[in-house]
């Protein structure tokens, strides 16, 4: 199992005591505000339990992300591969989801960083994309300053929300291993 860790914080496989605090995030109105719906408590539970699984067969996906100085888990980030409706596969994305009460401190950047670094690293990729709603514009500058590009042709439907949703369109990122190094 891979962990990371950058000055402030830990970022490592899910551990059971993270279920509730992650279902306390999805449950948040202000962290859902750019996914279609809040999660239930088992919805929420299903999605830790693919992830650890995700992480214990690849070595790498979206990991729980907590403060060092506190313990305190604060939400995720990480490499996924991406759904088999995405348009842009093959690939592996860059996220992150934290709680309303860590945004602002930079830890989305911070987290991404280290997780670009393991990209480009031990998992030997050579490009990694990231996505986004358009109305997402936090998550959008985050991608910007861990150096992501973005080129609007590659912009794309939801296919799995329906035509005329507001949360349908997407934007797509990406970075390479030269631009990282660079």
């Amino acid at each position: 199992m891979t962990e990371l860790t950058t000055e402030r914080l830990l970022i490592r496989q899910w551990q059971d005591a993270d279920y509730e605090p992650f279902a306390a995030m999805n449950a948040d109105p202000a962290v859902m505000e750019h996914f279609p719906a809040l999660l239930t408590r088992a919805a929420s539970d299903e999605i830790v339990d693919r992830l650890r699984s995700a992480i214990d067969r690849r070595g790498f996906g979206f990991w729980a992300v907590e403060i060092v100085q506190t313990g305190r888990f604060i939400g995720f980030t990480g490499l996924s591969v991406p759904s088999p409706e995405a348009p842009f596969r093959p690939g592996v994305e860059i996220g992150w989801r934290l709680a309303k009460q860590a945004w602002g401190h930079g830890y989305a950047t911070e987290a991404a960083q280290a997780s670009l670094a393991y990209a480009f690293g031990s998992a030997g990729l050579d490009e990694v994309m990231s996505f986004t709603t358009t109305t997402n514009k936090p998550s959008q500058r985050v991608m910007e300053r861990i150096g992501m590009t973005h080129n609007e042709t590659d912009d794309f439907d939801d296919p799995r929300l329906p035509i005329g949703h507001p949360l349908r369109r997407h934007v797509l990122y990406r970075i390479t291993r030269a631009q990282w190094q660079a």
